[in-house]
């Protein structure tokens, strides 16, 4: 039997690629790391660990940097956070851990964490080291997890530390979910969460790939296993129901990103529009900047102190020459067979508060390429079709139930994680989430063994 090949050396990374999506945030040396971790105050109370929806022991890590022991530091981590690398490039700090650094109260700038995390992470890939932890002694229970995103992998490294069989079922032909598909390249490369993944294969998680999973199919999984996690994330993009959205031109966020990360697209035409003010809107947006777009308009029906995108990401996109436009509504797209343009109608305030047309406002910006990342839809239609016990599990407008410290849902054989439950968060609530939800996997699958 051949050797698997590592998730990271089955892709090709695109020199065009590497040359224009440079790291957003350059790694440490040696020499920058331990200067920065002796400028932490190990705190006690640790905001910046309470901040964090993993609660990795900041203070711990960096110690265990400024000593030179990196494996510790990194096996810290990885306690808290097996998508501790990922995590480390991704996050939005700045809100999170880096945030609450107790050096803001002395006006100083925050302790790296972020840069400080990924240099501990790099070091273990680096070295060759092998996960720094085993899996437990083999229990017979076996839990299938749908979808290989985030949510699910955490939620499989919890289980097999627990000796409990992982299978991951996904519909692409590799794993890591947004991580791998929809989180900018200058972010997260594309193979850097590849190659944190093989820390799964290391604890035995097996992957099963270009699986779609609906009713019928998961009521097989559910006959055939003790446990079913739903690690599914979201839907497509919506849709804005207007003239010309079948038009070739029009895509959506995601799509771009994954078409760049994945090699299939190298270049955007000169003139792009992104609808949408969210954090992947801008992603979007600065992502056709650099694959040599020239002219790039993000337009939004609100204004900016309503957009869902961090501050910070709105200056990111600002500095890469992202233009914007607040209150407006697109109309229709025009074109013969391709996008030719963009038609808008201004907002104002009524009286009573919500945003109206004004009347004469029409006008039309000329584009090539609208990019549509206006939210996603849920993706739980199957859980309610006939003929699989899916159909006990709880939803509200589309979202899953579930309980929040355990991740069990309505069904108790279904627990679940991730986007599919709150809506669309951070790859760190992810996390959080997979890893509750295989601690408290473990725990039912117990107490169901100590009844019978």
């Amino acid at each position: 039997m051949s050797e698997r090949i590592p998730f990271h050396q089955q892709v090709a990374i695109q020199p065009e690629v590497v040359e224009r999506f440079g790291d957003l945030h350059p790694p440490f040396d040696r020499q920058a790391a331990v200067p920065e971790a002796n400028r932490c105050l190990y705190c006690f109370d640790a905001p910046c660990t309470g901040a964090c929806p993993t609660h990795i022991d900041v203070p711990r890590f960096i110690k265990k940097i400024a000593s030179g022991n990196l494996a510790g530091s990194a096996r810290t981590i990885l306690d808290a956070n097996i998508l501790g690398a990922s995590c480390a490039r991704a996050c939005p700090v700045e809100v999170l851990c880096e945030g609450a650094c107790v050096m803001h109260r002395f006006n100083k700038q925050p302790i790296q964490i972020a840069r400080l995390q990924r240099f501990a992470m790099d070091s273990l890939h680096e070295s060759g080291s092998p996960l720094p932890f085993e899996p437990g002694a083999e229990t017979g229970f076996s839990v299938a997890l749908i979808g290989a995103g985030p949510a699910s992998l955490a939620c499989a490294a919890e289980l097999r530390r627990r000796g409990v069989r992982a299978d991951l079922y996904d519909a692409r032909p590799l794993p890591g979910g947004l991580n791998t598909y929809g989180v900018a390249e200058y972010k997260l490369p594309l193979v850097e969460s590849l190659r944190e993944i093989e820390m799964l294969s290391q604890l035995g998680v097996s992957f099963h790939f270009n699986t779609m999973i609906d009713a019928s199919k998961l009521a097989e999984l559910e006959r055939k296993y003790d446990v079913v996690f739903l690690g599914i994330g979201l839907g497509t993009i919506h849709r804005l129901g207007i003239a010309g959205e079948r038009l070739a031109g029009v895509t959506d966020a995601l799509d771009l990103i994954a078409g760049y990360k994945s090699g299939e697209r190298t270049t955007v035409p000169p003139r792009v529009i992104v609808i949408g003010a969210g954090n992947t809107a801008i992603d979007a947006a600065i992502a056709a900047v650099r694959l040599g777009a020239t002219d790039v308009h993000i337009v939004y029906r609100r204004g900016p102190e309503q957009m869902s995108a961090f501050t910070f990401e709105y200056e990111h996109a600002r500095n890469e020459g992202v233009k914007f436009l607040w209150h407006v509504q697109p109309t229709r797209i025009r074109g013969g067979k391709e996008v030719e343009g963009l038609e808008l109608i201004k907002l104002v305030s009524t009286v009573d508060g919500p945003l109206v047309p004004q009347a004469g406002s029409e006008f039309s910006l000329e584009t090539d390429l609208v990019v549509l990342s206006i939210g996603q839809g849920t993706h739980t239609g199957f859980l309610s079709e006939a003929g699989s016990e899916g159909g006990k599990v709880q939803l509200e407008r589309g979202r899953i139930l579930i309980d929040r410290a355990t991740g069990q849902t309505s069904y108790p054989k279904c627990f679940a994680g991730g986007d599919c439950t709150n809506g669309g968060r951070e790859v760190v609530d992810a996390v959080a989430d997979g890893r509750r939800a295989g601690i408290g996997i473990a725990a039912w699958l117990e107490g169901q063994h100590v009844q019978a």
